[in-house]
Formats: C-alpha cells, sequence, structure tokens
C-alpha cells in the first residue's frame, strides 16, 4: 500500500488552543485513514523559552520565533492560526499569498472589513488550489452533525424557532487579571465573539439559513481588572491590590434575530441569542434548540454525547427522547470506540483536522470556508451596531 505524502504543518501560536490543535494533528492519522500524513514540522511563537517548551511538549519538530519566517520556509504546507484575532489577517494573507494552506481559528478576524480581505485573497489562492478554512470546530461534535443530518432529512420539517446560548463563569472573578481577552484591540469583542460566534456559525449551519436581522443588548459587568499575572484564558484568580486597567469588551450579549427561510421570499424562523462568560455554575454549557413543525432538537454541550429529539408523529403526548450519540453510524464516531462509550472536547478539533485534510487531498473547498465565516463575521458586526444604538433593529449586510 503507497504510503499517503505528508502534509507538513506549521502552527502559529501554542497556548490554549495551540494545545488542541497539536493534539488534533498528531491524532487524526491515527484513528482516520487520511489521504495525506499530517506532520509537526514547526511551531512559531514570539517568546523563544516558551515556543521550545510546547514544541517539546506537544511534539513539534522544530521552532520559530516570528510567524513570517515560518511562512517563508519551503518545508511547510499548511499554516494553522492560533493567536488572538488582530493577527488572523496578516497571517491568514501572508500565507495564502505564499502558496499556503491555512486553518485559521475563529472568529476569522476583528472587523468585517479585515474578513473581507481574507475572503477575497481565499476565493483567488483557492483558484490556484491553495485552500483555507475557519475552525468552528463544534460543527464536528457527533451530535450536532447529527442535528445537522436530521435538519437536512427533513425530521423537524420547518424550523420556527432558534434558541442558543452559550455560558461560562470563568471570568464571574472580578479580580481576575486582564488579559488579552479581556481587550477589544486584540479580541473584537468579548462573550460575543469568543463564545457567541461558535452559537452563531452553529445556528446557521444547521438550518442552513443565514441571520438576515438582529436586535441586541450587550453589557460590561466588571469595567476595570487588575494588570499582570498569566492568566491566558480558562480558569485562575487574580488579586484585588496593584494597579487595574479597563475591560474593553462585552460581559454578556444578548440577541434576537431572524433568518433568512430556506427560499426566496420565504419567512425564516425566529431566533434568540445569549452569551455570557458570567453564568456562575456554567462551565461550558453551548446549548442550541430548534423547534420545528415536524419536531424538536436540544443540545447541550456539558452533556455533548447526546441529543434530544421530539416527533411530532411519534407518542405527541411523551416528549423528547434522548439520543446517545456513540453508534458507529453517527458522524465520526464509528473511528472510535465501542458503541456507548463517548467521546471529549478534543475531539472536536481532530475531527476539524480530518475534514480538513480530506478536503485537501480531494481538491475541494474546506467547510466552513472564510466565507461562511465572514456571514459570522457581519452578524458580529450587526449584534455591535444595534447594541450601540439601544437595541435598535440592524439588519445583516448580505454582500459577500
Amino acid at each position: 500500500m503507497t504510503e499517503p505524502r505528508p502534509l507538513r504543518v506549521g502552527m502559529v501560536g501554542y497556548s490554549f488552543m495551540g494545545a488542541a490543535h497539536s493534539h488534533a494533528w498528531r491524532t487524526a492519522p491515527r484513528f482516520f485513514d487520511l489521504p495525506l500524513a499530517p506532520q509537526l514540522t514547526a511551531v512559531a511563537g514570539r517568546n523563544e523559552e516558551g515556543v521550545r517548551a510546547a514544541a517539546a511538549k506537544y511534539g513539534w519538530d522544530s521552532v520559530e520565533t516570528d510567524w513570517r519566517r515560518l511562512i517563508e520556509r519551503d518545508d511547510i504546507d499548511l499554516i494553522d492560526i492560533c493567536t488572538p484575532g488582530n493577527t488572523h489577517a496578516e497571517i491568514a494573507i501572508t500565507a495564502l499569498e505564499a502558496g499556503k494552506h491555512v486553518l485559521c481559528e475563529k472568529p476569522l478576524a476583528n472587523s468585517v472589513e479585515e474578513a473581507e480581505k481574507m475572503t477575497a485573497v481565499a476565493r483567488a489562492a483557492a483558484e490556484r488550489e491553495v485552500l483555507s478554512m475557519c475552525g468552528f470546530s463544534y460543527r464536528r461534535t457527533p451530535a450536532l452533525a447529527l442535528a445537522k443530518r436530521m435538519v437536512d432529512e427533513g425530521r423537524l420539517g420547518d424550523i420556527r424557532h432558534v434558541r442558543a446560548q452559550y455560558l461560562q463563569d470563568w471570568l464571574s472573578d472580578a479580580d481576575a487579571p486582564l488579559t488579552w481577552r479581556l481587550d477589544k484591540s486584540k479580541s473584537g469583542s468579548g462573550s460575543l465573539g469568543d463564545i457567541g460566534a461558535h452559537s452563531i456559525d452553529a445556528a446557521q449551519w444547521i438550518t442552513g439559513q443565514a441571520i438576515t436581522g438582529v436586535s441586541a443588548l450587550m453589557e460590561t459587568f466588571v469595567k476595570e481588572r487588575p494588570v499582570g499575572g498569566d492568566f491566558v484564558g480558562l480558569g485562575g484568580h487574580g488579586g484585588s491590590d496593584g494597579p487595574k486597567g479597563p475591560v474593553t469588551v462585552d460581559d454578556a450579549a444578548i440577541f434576537t434575530a431572524r433568518f433568512s427561510g430556506k427560499h426566496d421570499g420565504g419567512t425564516g424562523p425566529v431566533g434568540i441569542f445569549e452569551a455570557t462568560r458570567f453564568a456562575l455554575g456554567r462551565k461550558n454549557a453551548m446549548r442550541l434548540e430548534l423547534n420545528g413543525t415536524k419536531g424538536s432538537l436540544a443540545f447541550d454541550f456539558e452533556d455533548m454525547n447526546s441529543l434530544q429529539f421530539y416527533d411530532a408523529s411519534l407518542e405527541p403526548d411523551a416528549g423528547f427522547r434522548k439520543i446517545m450519540v456513540t453508534e458507529p453510524s453517527h458522524p465520526y464516531t464509528g473511528n472510535w470506540w465501542p458503541t456507548g462509550h463517548g467521546l471529549g472536547y478534543e475531539h472536536g478539533f481532530t475531527h476539524q483536522v480530518v475534514d480538513l485534510v480530506d478536503a485537501i487531498g480531494a481538491g475541494e473547498q474546506p467547510s466552513p470556508s472564510f466565507a461562511d465565516a465572514l456571514q459570522v463575521q457581519k452578524v458580529l458586526a450587526a449584534v455591535e451596531a444595534s447594541a450601540a444604538a439601544e437595541s435598535r433593529w440592524q439588519n445583516v449586510d448580505k454582500e459577500h
């Protein structure tokens, strides 16, 4: 049997997302038959001591302290971007123009303008068979992928309502120190872009419909936080002593939405979305519920191996039933463990690598594309615009 040719990966960034992506690149070819063989060729980070430690820990062959040097290397085929949002556009555009495939973490950029530039470059690169994808990893959760399949099969009929929540509590401590995630110039937004973007993408992807307009409310509960400390993302506590700096992003975002409908001129579902990192007791409650004319689906990532389904044609008074999404017939699960043995958070990133490598091997556009991510970016922008205008209805720009 002929060995697949290598896909030599260069990753930029090595913290939370870098760890998840590293695990995925290592694991995917061990459980899935891939057309290309991922190689962890090099990882880049500004701190030489830190990036060398990460390379040793996660299995990268070499390091760079400048992402430009990573792109210049002849032994790199794909650039994986795991850095704050303010760096995405420059790295992705440079990589695509240099002929490197790109995987870019979400949200795609910090502004619609940046995302539009990235999408235009990605389209031009695709004509040269240089491909790109945005990393909305929750699409690869087996239960959500099954929900997508069931909606596409018409099991819910016409969708009427969409309810989406993403609830965490890791920032509820007012003394947790400032990080780049709380700096709008680096992160673009707070809970809205960090976690709300996942809900927006999942809702549009599963329904197959775009959000066309929103009315929003946003709030920052803690206006300033202690400066300093090594607080990189999840967990951790700061102190009340010492200097403080301003928090320039939202702590909570809530918005209503209308969807496009399946057909031009059709009436799409209505939706309500909520994102916050201040919901005490909720650790990673990414929830989605769809109500249709024939049935309903409900999902909560804190119970990620199950999907709740109500079929109105069967025992209409019985309510929801629980589907354990661990069968070989379910998306992705047949490559893992025996029936009934669940998967975890990290598997979504592995499935993301699988889908990306399969697409590159076939010379096909991976999904979600930069154009798909641009649509999410436009919804984020509309939410912010509505909140700034005292919740006035804001249409989402249709132009790509």
